[in-house]
């Protein structure tokens, strides 16, 4: 029941605390993320920190990195994911087919390896550092070197 210990008397009607602290984060948010579907946002935070703490209870990591990464891309930039294992690209942003890339933060380098068979017009390099911060490029496929290999490597670093 709603009454003066859990909420406040406005415009003739009492509003929950939990209401109130909701519409402020939804509003944070919204100033964060102005792209994202906004019920996906508490699902990237808490697969992030899930990830933080196993890490530091255990010194071990999770396998999540990836999926981190494709919900950090959704959330940004508003790529509209692909079913699991689809092929050929991850989302889709507007026309453009979008492949995202995570680097870890164990892994040791700022590599990665794109299938260039696969069908995408831009890829998204997402890195999670050992603080488990996240830094992100977005880049063009035509600004990708040329390359007649089917797995190119690129670097964190050069873009």
């Amino acid at each position: 029941m709603l009454g003066p210990e859990n909420a406040i008397w406005d415009d003739g009607e009492w509003v929950s605390w939990d209401d109130i602290n909701r519409q402020i984060k939804n509003q944070e948010w919204r100033a964060k993320y102005p792209q994202a579907d906004i019920h996906l946002i508490p699902i990237f935070e808490e697969l992030l920190r899930v990830a933080e703490d196993y890490h530091r209870t255990t010194d071990s990591h999770l396998q999540v990195y990836g999926d981190i990464g494709e919900l950090y891309g959704a959330i940004t930039y508003g790529i509209k994911l692909h079913s699991n294992y689809a092929q050929g690209s991850d989302g889709r942003l507007g026309n453009d087919y979008i492949e995202v890339k995570t680097i870890s933060p164990f892994k040791r380098g700022n590599d990665v390896f794109l299938n260039m068979t696969r069908h995408f017009s831009k890829v998204l390099l997402v890195k999670i550092n050992e603080d488990f911060e996240i830094a992100h490029k977005l880049i063009a496929r035509a600004d990708l070197p040329k390359s007649k290999s089917v797995k190119l490597r690129i670097n964190w670093n050069e873009y």
